[in-house]
């Protein structure tokens, strides 16, 4: 299955820990870490903090919609995730974006992420991924890109 994962992390060593987080991914159980993004920093949007690192990865993998969550859930715990509040600062935040062209809905998980398409900081990485992707029950990514014209991302440079 095709799927692709947000990554975001403001707090401690942002941009090492997005690179640790993406390396884990591609670690993870029947899964193929396929590509990931640029590296993108972007202002905290409905939180506070420094501003966030965040990219996309698209992974292939043989795992559940809720198996993946609950490895990408060990992944943020790894790396020390707490949930003081809601849209706390993170050290790390991975969410399940896309699982195939499924549309999941359940207590502990929306497929597409419901937030996905109002957020500069995963449409830009996502449509360097994948320019064409479409998001199930919305259409295609790219249609949402002038609604976010407005928030603030830049590329990061390379290491």
């Amino acid at each position: 299955m095709q799927v692709f994962i947000g990554i975001g992390a403001n707090l401690g060593d942002a941009k090492t820990t997005v690179a640790l987080a993406i390396a884990a991914l591609a670690k993870a159980p029947d899964t193929i870490l396929v590509a990931q993004s640029a590296l993108f920093g972007s202002a905290p949007v409905d939180s506070s903090g420094d501003d966030y690192v965040n990219a996309v990865s698209e992974l292939n993998t043989r795992l559940s919609a809720t198996a993946l969550l609950q490895h990408l859930q060990a992944i943020e715990l790894a790396h020390g995730r707490e949930r003081p509040y809601h849209n706390a600062p993170r050290t790390l935040d991975l969410d399940l974006l896309l699982y195939g062209a499924e549309k999941i809905q359940t207590a502990e998980l929306q497929v597409p992420h419901p937030r996905m398409t109002e957020r500069a900081f995963v449409l830009l990485p996502l449509l360097q991924l994948a320019a064409d992707i479409h998001i199930p029950g919305k259409g295609h990514a790219k249609d949402f890109v002038a609604a976010v014209a407005g928030q603030r991302i830049y590329e990061l440079p390379p290491n």
